[in-house]
Protein backbone atom coordinates (compact mmCIF):
# COMPACT_ATOMS: atom_id res chain seq x y z
CA UNK A 1 0.00 0.00 0.00
CA UNK A 2 1.20 3.73 -1.20
CA UNK A 3 1.30 6.45 1.24
CA UNK A 4 0.72 10.36 0.04
CA UNK A 5 -2.59 10.39 -2.43
CA UNK A 6 -5.73 8.95 -0.69
CA UNK A 7 -6.47 5.81 -2.10
CA UNK A 8 -8.61 2.64 -0.33
CA UNK A 9 -5.94 2.49 2.64
CA UNK A 10 -6.22 4.84 5.67
CA UNK A 11 -7.31 8.36 5.40
CA UNK A 12 -4.46 10.94 5.75
CA UNK A 13 -3.65 12.65 9.56
CA UNK A 14 -5.23 16.05 9.80
CA UNK A 15 -4.01 17.45 13.08
CA UNK A 16 -7.29 19.76 13.09
CA UNK A 17 -9.74 17.11 12.92
CA UNK A 18 -11.41 14.68 14.92
CA UNK A 19 -10.62 11.69 14.88
CA UNK A 20 -7.73 11.77 12.62
CA UNK A 21 -4.72 10.13 13.21
CA UNK A 22 -1.03 10.51 12.57
CA UNK A 23 0.07 7.34 10.36
CA UNK A 24 2.71 4.59 11.90
CA UNK A 25 5.88 5.79 10.05
CA UNK A 26 7.86 2.53 11.81
CA UNK A 27 11.14 2.08 11.05
CA UNK A 28 12.69 0.65 8.37
CA UNK A 29 12.69 0.89 4.35
CA UNK A 30 9.09 3.54 4.76
CA UNK A 31 9.62 7.08 3.66
CA UNK A 32 7.61 9.91 4.51
CA UNK A 33 5.43 11.72 1.87
CA UNK A 34 7.29 15.20 2.54
CA UNK A 35 4.54 16.90 0.14
CA UNK A 36 1.41 15.84 1.97
CA UNK A 37 3.48 17.15 5.66
CA UNK A 38 4.22 20.06 3.29
CA UNK A 39 0.40 20.71 2.92
CA UNK A 40 -0.84 20.20 6.08
CA UNK A 41 1.58 22.43 7.64
CA UNK A 42 0.34 25.10 5.14
CA UNK A 43 -2.86 24.46 6.27
CA UNK A 44 -2.26 24.75 9.67
CA UNK A 45 -0.82 28.32 8.81
CA UNK A 46 -3.56 29.16 7.20
CA UNK A 47 -5.98 28.54 9.55
CA UNK A 48 -3.94 29.91 12.69
CA UNK A 49 -3.85 33.87 10.49
CA UNK A 50 -7.47 33.06 10.25
CA UNK A 51 -8.61 32.58 13.65
CA UNK A 52 -6.07 35.53 14.52
CA UNK A 53 -8.05 37.36 12.15
CA UNK A 54 -11.15 36.72 13.46
CA UNK A 55 -10.42 37.10 16.91
CA UNK A 56 -8.38 40.46 16.38
CA UNK A 57 -12.01 41.39 14.33
CA UNK A 58 -14.00 39.93 17.54
CA UNK A 59 -11.86 42.50 20.18
CA UNK A 60 -12.34 45.36 18.09
CA UNK A 61 -15.91 45.06 17.88
CA UNK A 62 -16.26 44.12 21.46
CA UNK A 63 -14.09 47.76 22.00
CA UNK A 64 -16.35 49.14 19.71
CA UNK A 65 -19.27 48.25 22.05
CA UNK A 66 -17.95 49.24 24.85
CA UNK A 67 -17.51 52.94 24.19
CA UNK A 68 -20.96 52.79 22.15
CA UNK A 69 -22.44 51.87 25.98
CA UNK A 70 -19.98 54.54 27.83
CA UNK A 71 -21.48 57.35 25.03
CA UNK A 72 -24.75 56.12 25.74
CA UNK A 73 -24.92 55.82 29.03
CA UNK A 74 -23.44 59.26 29.12
CA UNK A 75 -26.05 60.89 27.30
CA UNK A 76 -28.86 58.80 29.78
CA UNK A 77 -27.49 61.04 32.86
CA UNK A 78 -30.64 63.62 33.27
CA UNK A 79 -28.62 65.31 35.78
CA UNK A 80 -25.91 66.35 32.96
CA UNK A 81 -26.61 69.67 31.54
CA UNK A 82 -26.69 70.00 27.76
CA UNK A 83 -25.54 73.01 27.38
CA UNK A 84 -21.18 73.73 27.02
CA UNK A 85 -20.33 75.02 30.29
CA UNK A 86 -19.25 79.23 30.49
CA UNK A 87 -17.09 81.83 32.45
CA UNK A 88 -17.84 84.94 32.92
CA UNK A 89 -16.09 87.58 30.42
CA UNK A 90 -12.77 88.59 31.75
CA UNK A 91 -14.39 92.42 32.33
CA UNK A 92 -16.61 91.05 35.44
CA UNK A 93 -13.36 89.04 36.92
CA UNK A 94 -11.83 91.63 39.51
CA UNK A 95 -8.29 92.62 38.25
CA UNK A 96 -7.40 92.38 41.90
CA UNK A 97 -8.21 88.96 44.22
CA UNK A 98 -6.85 89.63 46.91
CA UNK A 99 -9.02 89.44 50.13
CA UNK A 100 -9.50 92.57 51.86
CA UNK A 101 -10.06 92.70 55.80
CA UNK A 102 -12.87 95.05 56.50
CA UNK A 103 -11.77 97.66 58.99
CA UNK A 104 -13.94 99.10 61.63
CA UNK A 105 -13.60 102.07 64.12
CA UNK A 106 -13.23 101.02 67.63
CA UNK A 107 -15.83 100.89 69.86
CA UNK A 108 -16.30 100.15 73.28
CA UNK A 109 -19.46 99.73 76.13
CA UNK A 110 -19.99 103.01 77.98
CA UNK A 111 -19.35 102.97 81.10
CA UNK A 112 -21.64 102.03 84.20
CA UNK A 113 -23.65 105.22 85.65
CA UNK A 114 -22.34 105.91 88.43
CA UNK A 115 -25.01 106.09 91.28
CA UNK A 116 -22.81 108.96 93.56
CA UNK A 117 -23.05 111.03 90.50
CA UNK A 118 -27.02 111.38 90.95
CA UNK A 119 -26.92 112.05 94.27
CA UNK A 120 -24.22 114.63 94.25
CA UNK A 121 -25.76 117.19 92.34
CA UNK A 122 -29.55 118.06 92.65
CA UNK A 123 -29.42 118.69 88.79
CA UNK A 124 -29.63 115.23 88.56
CA UNK A 125 -30.87 114.15 91.97
CA UNK A 126 -34.94 114.63 91.31
CA UNK A 127 -36.48 111.66 92.70
CA UNK A 128 -39.12 112.68 94.95
CA UNK A 129 -37.85 113.13 98.93
CA UNK A 130 -39.63 112.73 101.69
CA UNK A 131 -39.47 111.30 105.18
CA UNK A 132 -41.40 108.51 104.48
CA UNK A 133 -39.49 107.72 100.90
CA UNK A 134 -36.17 107.68 102.87
CA UNK A 135 -37.34 106.16 105.77
CA UNK A 136 -40.05 103.96 104.59
CA UNK A 137 -41.98 101.56 107.03
CA UNK A 138 -43.07 101.74 110.68
CA UNK A 139 -40.06 99.68 111.50
CA UNK A 140 -37.01 98.93 111.02
CA UNK A 141 -35.05 95.54 112.06
CA UNK A 142 -31.44 95.44 112.16
CA UNK A 143 -30.12 91.81 113.00
CA UNK A 144 -32.01 90.68 116.18
CA UNK A 145 -33.14 94.54 117.00
CA UNK A 146 -36.25 96.01 115.76
CA UNK A 147 -37.05 99.99 116.04
CA UNK A 148 -40.16 101.84 116.31
CA UNK A 149 -40.53 104.63 113.94
CA UNK A 150 -41.87 107.44 115.70
CA UNK A 151 -43.01 111.18 114.18
CA UNK A 152 -41.13 112.61 111.04
CA UNK A 153 -40.66 116.75 110.17
CA UNK A 154 -39.98 118.18 107.12
CA UNK A 155 -38.64 121.81 106.27
CA UNK A 156 -37.56 124.21 104.09
CA UNK A 157 -35.60 126.66 107.05
CA UNK A 158 -33.02 124.42 108.11
CA UNK A 159 -31.64 126.51 110.61
CA UNK A 160 -35.17 125.48 112.72
CA UNK A 161 -34.26 122.03 113.35
CA UNK A 162 -31.17 122.06 114.39
CA UNK A 163 -29.38 123.86 117.80
CA UNK A 164 -25.89 125.20 118.81
CA UNK A 165 -23.38 125.69 116.18
CA UNK A 166 -25.17 123.79 113.66
CA UNK A 167 -27.77 126.40 112.25
CA UNK A 168 -25.24 128.86 111.19
CA UNK A 169 -23.13 126.17 109.55
CA UNK A 170 -26.42 125.00 107.72
CA UNK A 171 -27.46 128.09 106.99
CA UNK A 172 -23.79 129.42 105.55
CA UNK A 173 -23.92 126.39 103.08
CA UNK A 174 -26.94 127.22 102.00
CA UNK A 175 -28.71 124.18 103.04
CA UNK A 176 -31.93 123.71 100.90
CA UNK A 177 -34.15 121.08 103.36
CA UNK A 178 -34.23 119.22 106.47
CA UNK A 179 -35.75 115.87 107.04
CA UNK A 180 -36.20 114.36 110.87
CA UNK A 181 -37.29 111.02 111.84
CA UNK A 182 -37.26 109.39 115.43
CA UNK A 183 -36.84 105.63 116.02
CA UNK A 184 -36.77 104.26 119.47
CA UNK A 185 -36.52 100.91 121.48
CA UNK A 186 -36.66 99.94 124.84
CA UNK A 187 -36.21 103.46 126.69
CA UNK A 188 -33.93 104.56 124.15
CA UNK A 189 -34.40 106.65 121.05
CA UNK A 190 -32.37 108.73 117.87
CA UNK A 191 -33.58 111.61 115.91
CA UNK A 192 -31.38 111.52 112.63
CA UNK A 193 -31.74 114.59 110.82
CA UNK A 194 -30.45 114.95 106.90
CA UNK A 195 -29.83 118.11 105.62
CA UNK A 196 -29.73 118.51 101.69
CA UNK A 197 -27.89 120.80 99.76
CA UNK A 198 -27.15 121.91 96.22
CA UNK A 199 -24.20 120.25 95.50
CA UNK A 200 -21.94 117.62 97.23
CA UNK A 201 -19.63 120.19 97.80
CA UNK A 202 -21.74 122.03 100.10
CA UNK A 203 -22.50 119.27 102.31
CA UNK A 204 -18.97 118.44 102.39
CA UNK A 205 -18.32 121.63 103.45
CA UNK A 206 -20.87 121.62 105.96
CA UNK A 207 -19.39 118.25 107.55
CA UNK A 208 -16.54 119.54 108.00
CA UNK A 209 -17.47 122.70 110.04
CA UNK A 210 -19.33 120.48 112.33
CA UNK A 211 -18.00 120.14 115.82
CA UNK A 212 -19.35 118.54 118.85
CA UNK A 213 -22.29 121.30 119.70
CA UNK A 214 -23.24 121.05 116.35
CA UNK A 215 -26.63 118.78 116.95
CA UNK A 216 -29.90 118.58 115.64
CA UNK A 217 -32.89 118.68 117.85
CA UNK A 218 -34.35 115.81 118.97
CA UNK A 219 -37.88 115.31 117.49
CA UNK A 220 -40.23 113.60 120.41
CA UNK A 221 -43.92 112.23 119.73
CA UNK A 222 -45.86 109.19 118.90
CA UNK A 223 -45.60 107.81 122.25
CA UNK A 224 -41.80 108.92 122.56
CA UNK A 225 -41.30 111.35 125.32
CA UNK A 226 -39.04 114.56 125.02
CA UNK A 227 -34.87 113.33 125.32
CA UNK A 228 -31.66 114.79 124.58
CA UNK A 229 -33.21 118.67 125.70
CA UNK A 230 -31.17 118.76 128.97
CA UNK A 231 -29.11 115.37 129.18
CA UNK A 232 -25.89 114.04 127.22
CA UNK A 233 -26.33 112.37 124.68
CA UNK A 234 -24.40 111.07 121.94
CA UNK A 235 -24.34 112.86 118.48
CA UNK A 236 -22.68 111.51 115.01
CA UNK A 237 -22.30 113.74 111.88
CA UNK A 238 -21.77 112.80 108.30
CA UNK A 239 -22.05 113.14 104.67
CA UNK A 240 -22.54 111.51 101.32
CA UNK A 241 -23.66 113.02 97.48
CA UNK A 242 -25.18 116.33 98.23
CA UNK A 243 -26.57 115.19 101.66
CA UNK A 244 -25.38 115.82 105.82
CA UNK A 245 -26.62 113.51 108.02
CA UNK A 246 -26.74 113.82 111.98
CA UNK A 247 -27.56 111.83 114.76
CA UNK A 248 -28.35 112.55 118.49
CA UNK A 249 -29.55 109.34 120.41
CA UNK A 250 -30.19 108.83 124.08
CA UNK A 251 -32.11 108.07 127.48
CA UNK A 252 -36.17 108.67 127.24
CA UNK A 253 -35.98 109.51 131.07
CA UNK A 254 -33.72 111.70 131.22
CA UNK A 255 -30.59 109.94 132.52
CA UNK A 256 -27.15 110.98 130.63
CA UNK A 257 -25.63 108.58 128.21
CA UNK A 258 -21.75 107.31 128.53
CA UNK A 259 -19.18 105.63 127.05
CA UNK A 260 -20.60 102.57 128.57
CA UNK A 261 -24.34 102.98 127.29
CA UNK A 262 -24.14 100.11 124.48
CA UNK A 263 -27.79 100.29 123.65
CA UNK A 264 -27.12 104.06 122.89
CA UNK A 265 -24.32 103.85 120.49
CA UNK A 266 -26.29 100.36 119.29
CA UNK A 267 -29.28 102.55 117.91
CA UNK A 268 -27.53 105.54 116.68
CA UNK A 269 -24.95 103.53 114.52
CA UNK A 270 -27.64 101.62 113.41
CA UNK A 271 -29.75 104.82 111.88
CA UNK A 272 -26.53 106.23 110.88
CA UNK A 273 -26.19 103.01 108.88
CA UNK A 274 -29.00 102.92 107.31
CA UNK A 275 -29.74 105.92 106.20
CA UNK A 276 -26.19 105.65 104.74
CA UNK A 277 -27.83 102.87 102.51
CA UNK A 278 -31.11 104.64 101.94
CA UNK A 279 -28.84 107.50 99.90
CA UNK A 280 -26.74 105.22 98.00
CA UNK A 281 -30.22 103.65 96.97
CA UNK A 282 -31.28 106.72 95.70
CA UNK A 283 -28.48 107.08 93.28
CA UNK A 284 -28.81 103.29 92.79
CA UNK A 285 -32.43 103.69 91.38
CA UNK A 286 -31.92 106.74 89.56
CA UNK A 287 -28.92 105.35 87.75
CA UNK A 288 -30.95 102.12 86.32
CA UNK A 289 -33.56 104.67 85.43
CA UNK A 290 -31.22 106.44 83.49
CA UNK A 291 -29.57 103.43 81.58
CA UNK A 292 -32.58 101.32 80.69
CA UNK A 293 -33.83 104.77 79.00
Amino acid sequence: MSYGQGGQGEPPWDPWKPGSQQPDWGSGSRTPDWAALAEASETRNRRRRLLVIVGSAVATLAVGAVVAMAVVSSNDDTTASNKPGTLPGTTTLPSDTTATAPSFAPTSAPPPLDPKDFISSAKKDTAPLSPDILFPGSQLTVGDRVYRKGPTATTAKCATGVQRTLPKILTDNDCTRLLRVTYSKDGVAVTVGVAVFDTKAQADKARSQADSKSIITSLPGQGVATFCRTAVCRSTTNSVGRYAYFTLAGFTNGKDATAKSAEVFSIGDDLADFTFRQIIRRGEAQASSAANR
